[in-house]
């Protein structure tokens, strides 16, 4: 017992270790091309007491929306490394994503991000929540011109966690979810929650498309694999996974740069 619980530990430390190396690797990039299209935003007080692992701050990057009534909007969960309640230090790794929208998008649209805490205000360990994040949503559709159709999940390592936790309990938001390298369980990298069958169940109507890399110990792509899996056999056709051969965790790079990534989320309206 005491040796698979250091296991949990030390597999939780790497994971959280890998993602604070790939926030390294962006350090020196400019943000000149975002100054004026990120902006914090906070969560209004009734949502704040509810939703008590979610930094009260949280980013919002869009151009100016003169002349749209409602647009896409793309939520993005950070990985374990951008813990913490500094929302800037989750900015660099949402700023690959916008940039990838506006190289292959052309239609305006707002991408959100969330910072989890590393400790839940009024104590507790931070952690995604389904619940709290519905509520954060829901602050959201009262206060951005959102297309309710086509709001698009996605999220990195935790943030693939958390991608397929709110999904697999509320798919009813949701036009499309894409976890990257994501978990299946809440007990560290590489447990599988109790939940599977019932988040399948529940995923089989939702169009997903998961990545994960062949290479990773820090999240097995086998965990991907058995989601993508379950919700095929739950009756869903719409769930499909690439695997990079010659990837481990770092496979994010690649997913974000890939043109097939942003075509396949902004064709998906939910029905």
């Amino acid at each position: 017992m005491k040796e698979r619980f250091l296991i949990t530990i030390i597999t939780a430390l790497l994971f959280s270790a890998f993602d604070l190396i790939l926030l390294a690797q962006d350090q020196n990039k400019s943000l000149n091309d975002v100054k004026d299209i990120k902006k914090v935003h906070q969560l209004n007080d009734g949502i704040k007491e509810k939703a008590k692992s979610i930094n009260t701050d949280f980013l919002v990057f869009t151009k100016k929306l003169r002349g749209f009534k409602k647009v896409p909007l793309v939520i993005y969960l950070h990985g374990a490394g951008g813990r913490g309640n500094n929302i800037e230090a989750i900015t660099r790794q949402v700023v690959p994503l916008w940039r990838g929208i506006v190289k292959n998008i052309e239609d305006p649209c707002i991408v959100v991000a969330p910072q989890c805490l590393r400790e839940a205000r009024g104590g507790g360990r931070g952690s995604w929540k389904y619940e709290e994040l519905n509520e954060w949503l829901n602050q959201l559709k009262g206060t951005l011109p959102i297309d309710l159709n086509r709001i698009y999940l996605t999220g990195n390592s935790m943030g693939g966690y958390g991608s397929w936790l709110w999904g697999g309990n509320s798919p009813e938001h949701f036009a499309a979810i894409a976890p990257i390298v994501g978990g299946i369980g809440p007990g560290g990298p590489k447990a599988v929650t109790k939940d599977l069958d019932k988040w399948a169940k529940n995923l089989a109507k939702v169009p997903v498309y998961a990545f994960a890399g062949a290479k990773d110990k820090v999240v097995p792509a086998e965990r991907s694999e058995r989601m993508v899996s379950a919700i095929r056999k739950a009756g869903g056709k719409l769930a499909k996974i690439k695997v990079y051969s010659d990837e481990g965790h770092g496979a994010k790079r690649l997913v974000i740069s890939s043109a097939e990534y942003y075509k396949w989320m902004f064709s998906q309206k939910r029905k």
